[in-house]
């Protein structure tokens, strides 16, 4: 086991609404080793982007981190003053957005943008920020001399390289990548994954791969976690998410994926939806749309708990040592 890098203990992250508390993300614990890849996969509105959001510290009111811990290395993220996470960030983590296209200012060069960050975290010469900005953007495919272009002359994929340069700007070791291939074209993702995954190689970064692409996510990642509702419901190596799944909602995710070598699976949807996180009772937030549920399923929520080495899963039927029947 190599050395960790991030370790998320117990987070917690609420959200008030006119309605009541919206349990966003609860008890979500994980962690990501020195050079690996962690896919962080569900459905829209399970709390990927919030878990990715909290690490980071940018919840803003309405909502709140209520309760965990993020170490980065050693530092303690959630209790660290602004000032201390003006240091951290960018310098030894930080983000790729979603959408490319909102994170460039239209109005200013792609060299100029990637540079502000090296300028404001460390103390070097324009000369010396506008080098590291060219080996940045050749390291991510783009000619140098791009840098003098505007983001219009770009396009979706070009974008999310620059992007991609940019979170490399103050060379991070750890870099969360918020759903950064979505709205991109099938042939663009595959490119700017392959890119990720060179870019991991080359310089021994961490990452955690947040997205719904069960598929690309797979193509990737060394390890994967798995949220529902709100609640980490498995994490483990990909090979062991692949083939031996504990949870029935991993399991329907696979079952619900479509399979290119072979085309006579038979690709079962999932019924129902996500529920509503607002003031929402004890219960395993998956049992409305579980197969396998009964009577305790309804009343109590499963644990996180260790189901063989390196393997983790919340779901009462591990106790209850019933055998999953799956449709694939």
């Amino acid at each position: 086991m190599g050395k960790t890098v991030l370790s998320v203990e117990n987070l917690s992250t609420f959200y008030k609404t006119d309605k009541g508390i919206s349990r966003a993300v609860e008890n979500v614990s994980f962690t990501v080793e020195e050079g690996e890849i962690l896919g962080l996969i569900g459905e829209s509105g399970c709390g990927k982007s919030t878990v990715a959001q909290s690490i980071l510290r940018l919840i803003e009111y309405p909502g709140k981190v209520v309760k965990g811990k993020v170490f980065l290395h050693e530092k303690e993220l959630i209790s660290a003053s602004e000032a201390d996470l003006y240091d951290i960030r960018w310098s030894e983590i930080s983000v790729i957005p979603q959408s490319a296209m909102n994170a460039l200012n239209p109005v200013h060069r792609i060299g100029e943008q990637i540079m502000e960050a090296i300028l404001i975290h460390e103390h070097v010469s324009k000369k010396e920020a506008l080098d590291r900005t060219k080996v940045l953007l050749e390291l991510v495919g783009i000619d140098r001399e791009r840098w003098k272009s505007y983001p219009h002359e770009f396009s979706g994929g070009m974008k999310q390289r620059v992007a991609i340069a940019m979170a490399l700007a103050c060379y991070p070791k750890m870099i969360i990548s918020d759903e950064s291939t979505t709205g991109l074209d099938v042939l663009t993702q595959s490119q700017v994954i392959a890119l990720l995954k060179d870019l991991q190689r080359k310089m021994n970064l961490s990452i955690i791969l947040i997205s719904h692409d069960l598929p690309m996510v797979t193509s990737i990642s060394d390890k994967i976690a798995i949220m529902y509702a709100g609640k980490l419901v498995e994490w483990a190596s990909t090979d062991d998410i692949l083939h031996d799944a504990r949870h029935p909602y991993s399991r329907a995710l696979l079952d619900a994926t479509p399979d290119l070598i072979n085309r006579d699976k038979k690709i079962v949807s999932i019924p129902g939806t996500v529920p509503n996180l607002v003031n929402i009772k004890s219960c395993c937030r998956f049992h409305t749309r579980c197969p396998f549920a009964f009577e305790r399923c309804k009343v109590e929520e499963p644990e996180l708990k260790e189901v063989k080495p390196g393997h983790f899963a919340a779901c009462f039927l591990e106790e209850e040592n019933h055998e999953l029947t799956y449709t694939s």
